[in-house]
């Protein structure tokens, strides 16, 4: 069944119907209503980005998990395969291990901030556009 009502999840009543029925004079119920649609995308288009973010960085782990394993099978293969004085490869090896952790956790904090600051700037964005949008309201409404 088709609705002339906005719709917002959220609301299980008619906004447009609501705002009228308070007698508001001047009032541009389908800007209100556009502002709010705008808005809500906005925060969807924030999210979907924020989750994104987040499944590349749970990718990314589960690849550097899998790296790190295969390897520290390697090391051990070759640590086992050694006499005991050819054994002071190890610091070196620590070292390599210790460089490549910070690599990896200097990636992941990056693929973070990214998505986060991509977020951000939609959201950024509306807001700017929001603020516009009442301002033009306000002025319609005093008949300017």
């Amino acid at each position: 069944m088709a609705s002339d009502k906005p719709e917002f999840p959220f609301f299980n009543f008619d906004v447009k119907k609501f705002v009228g029925d308070m007698k508001m004079p001047n009032v541009d119920m389908d800007s209100i209503v556009a502002s709010s649609r705008k808005n809500i995308e906005a925060l969807t288009q924030a999210n979907r980005i924020a989750f994104d973010g987040f499944q590349a960085v749970a990718k990314r782990q589960v690849e550097i998990m899998r790296e790190t394993m295969t390897e520290a099978a390697s090391v051990l293969r070759g640590v086992m395969s050694t006499s005991p004085t050819e054994a002071k490869v190890a610091p070196e090896v620590l070292k390599k291990a210790f460089e490549a952790a910070l690599a990896n956790m200097r990636e992941l904090a990056e693929m973070t901030s990214k998505a986060n600051s991509e977020a951000f700037d939609v959201i950024q964005t509306r807001v700017k556009e929001s603020i516009e949008e009442l301002k033009a309201l306000t002025a319609k409404a005093k008949g300017e």
